[in-house]
């Protein structure tokens, strides 16, 4: 029993592929492929700018909070300098409380160089950025 398909008639891109150049569908190809890079770069805009105002807002509040810490700290800190001044005067009371403040800046100082002397090199997603020419590159030519 002998299978046959049926004569179907040809599909558009089939017939468009027919009578249509190598060379117009290749620029038919290069022009889709440039629309597609346009398209996703707009829309990496787009979202950069959305990101862009979200990372604002909340940059804003965390300013916001920075502020109000740093209040809090200082009324903290008059509270302490008062206190201890009931039992050693307020002159060495102030001296006290500003040592401990003194040793905190130095410990947090010391830590952030550390973090900082840490950081090596650029980050990953440059790195993976720079092989996406080679990739596109015809295969046996990967440097």
């Amino acid at each position: 029993m002998s299978s046959q398909i049926p004569d179907t008639p040809p599909t558009a891109a089939h017939a468009k592929a027919d009578t249509t150049s190598l060379g117009d569908l290749l620029g038919e190809v290069t022009r889709d492929l440039s629309t597609l890079i346009r398209q996703e770069i707009e829309l990496a805009k787009a979202e950069l700018k959305q990101s862009g105002t979200r990372a604002g807002k909340g940059g804003g509040m965390l300013a916001g909070a920075g502020v109000a810490g740093h209040f809090v700290l200082l009324f903290l800190s008059v509270a302490l300098w008062y206190a201890l001044g009931e039992l050693m005067g307020l002159g060495w009371s102030a001296v006290v409380v500003a040592v401990l403040w003194a040793i905190i800046a130095a410990i947090l100082a010391s830590v952030g160089r550390k973090e900082l002397k840490a950081i090596k090199g650029m980050p990953q997603t440059v790195e993976t950025a720079r092989e996406i020419p080679p990739t596109l590159k015809p295969n046996g030519d990967h440097r």
